[in-house]
């Protein structure tokens, strides 16, 4: 980088704090302890959730096409009588699973099996709730060599379309894709301290601001916590983090709330509104003047290559 640049790149940077501290969550948590409360080894994940929300679960494995995927769970489980699909990202509970699980980061295979399971629970009725915990999919050559990116888009196109009832639950990490191949439904909700982006802090640092260890003021600016998102519309609601039974207890009670809804509503109806409502993110009041900083940030930063 030339001398005469690094001015103007820090002013840049001070503008990214600036807005940051306009917007600190509700709680006084800043967006980037919402990312690393996200990744904490110790969070619940799907499996807990699972477990603790179902009277009784059963797994199922495979894509039917490729394998099975260690870091997609999918299954069948019974709340209070009722049948329903579940489908998760899961990142493993330990050092051990998190490799077993490649960190939550699933191949095509993976999200194979979560459209599998999704026409079968079409098919016999049955809801579907997903929890969304990852980083992104797996980027590796075997995942593009296996379709990764038509897996995702074919989920995008199925799930939308769908005439059955779709909860989605952000319960750690959604990361880009990833988050979106098992997240199109007919409400999405977040827990307090997860987050939603297209990239990660990490990546945004060192792809706009061409520097890593900005990674702090490039979560603060991308606007990724729960109440920035509920305020932007994309999400339906928060749900308020506990311990693991108190959260799980809350999940499941919204599960039962929006199922009495839902299941009530002509499937026809539900595949309307769940295409209208994926069409309108990003349609906000006021988006010029949230986003208008943010855009002045990427224009200083692309000017100085």
């Amino acid at each position: 980088m030339h001398e005469e640049q690094k001015p103007e790149l820090e002013q840049t940077l001070d503008q990214i704090e600036t807005l940051a501290k306009s917007h600190e969550t509700r709680e006084g948590a800043s967006s980037w302890e919402c990312v690393l409360r996200s990744r904490q080894q110790g969070r619940p994940g799907a499996k807990l959730f699972i477990d603790l929300i179902c009277d009784s679960f059963m797994e199922m494995h495979g894509d039917r096409l490729y394998g099975d995927d260690p870091a997609m769970i999918g299954g069948v489980g019974l709340v209070e009588g009722r049948a329903i699909t579940f489908i998760g990202n899961r990142k493993g509970a330990n050092l051990k699973e998190n490799v077993l699980c490649n960190y939550g980061m699933s191949n095509p295979e993976g999200y194979r099996k979560a459209l599998r399971l999704a026409k079968q629970a079409e098919k016999f009725g049955r809801p579907i709730v997903c929890f969304i915990d990852t980083p992104g999919a797996y980027p590796g050559l075997g995942a593009e060599e296996r379709g990764i990116g038509e897996a995702i888009a074919q989920n995008l196109k199925v799930f939308s379309t769908l005439k059955t009832p779709i909860l989605c639950f952000i319960i750690g990490e959604g990361g880009s894709g990833g988050a979106l191949g098992i997240g199109v439904g007919d409400k999405l909700y977040m827990l307090e301290h997860a987050v939603y982006s297209v990239i990660t802090p990490e990546g945004f640092a060192s792809i706009l601001l061409r520097d890593p260890s900005k990674a702090k003021e490039a979560a603060e600016a991308m606007k990724m916590t729960s109440y920035h998102l509920k305020e932007f519309s994309v999400i339906h609601d928060i749900i308020a983090e506990g311990s693991a039974q108190e959260t799980a207890m809350r999940i499941k009670q919204t599960i039962l709330r929006d199922l009495d809804v839902l299941c009530s509503k002509p499937a026809e109806h539900l595949v309307r509104y769940r295409i209208k409502k994926i069409r309108g993110i990003g349609e906000v009041s006021g988006g010029k003047e949230w986003w208008q900083p943010l855009l002045e940030v990427f224009k200083k930063t692309q000017s100085l290559n």
